[in-house]
């Protein structure tokens, strides 16, 4: 498994970050992400064919989640990603490449396309709220925005 954990420098036991370099030609079937611990939960499913599961509906129940947390799966081409520490620090960057999934449980985030129509998938936890309720801006003057 290519599982990059990345932690806070403020709180060195503290996973903020995740990136998940898929390896296609590995015999799990099922490879767990996310720990338990975390309300976003991501797994990594290879699905052989005519493989189902028991039709199925999750079962309502209160959830803490004090913070939204958010995932990033590149579907088309190319993404690069600046991941933050606690005190909105610049951690490190990487780069993302079709299949790769990143996961965002505390600290900033931001990302910026490498190529023209890169596609990507966004999960996160909810309700949103608006603008206002659920994200705080970081500045950074090494990235450009736009």
């Amino acid at each position: 498994m290519n599982l990059e954990n990345i932690f806070s420098k403020q709180n060195k036991n503290l996973l903020l970050h995740q990136l998940y370099k898929p390896e296609f030609h590995s015999s799990k079937n099922r490879i767990n992400i996310s720990p338990e611990s975390e309300s976003l939960q991501v797994a990594h499913i290879k699905l052989n064919k005519n493989q189902t599961f028991k039709a199925h509906k999750h079962i309502k129940f209160d959830r803490n989640m004090p913070r939204a947390q958010e995932s990033w799966v590149v579907m088309k081409g190319r993404v690069k990603i600046y991941y933050y520490d606690l005190n909105n620090d610049l951690l490190t960057t990487r780069e993302m490449v079709e299949g790769d999934c990143t996961i965002t449980y505390m600290g900033g985030h931001n990302y910026e396309a490498l190529e023209e129509n890169t596609i990507v998938y966004e999960f996160k936890t909810g309700p949103y709220l608006g603008l206002e309720k659920d994200k705080t801006f970081l500045f950074d003057k090494s990235i450009k925005e736009s």
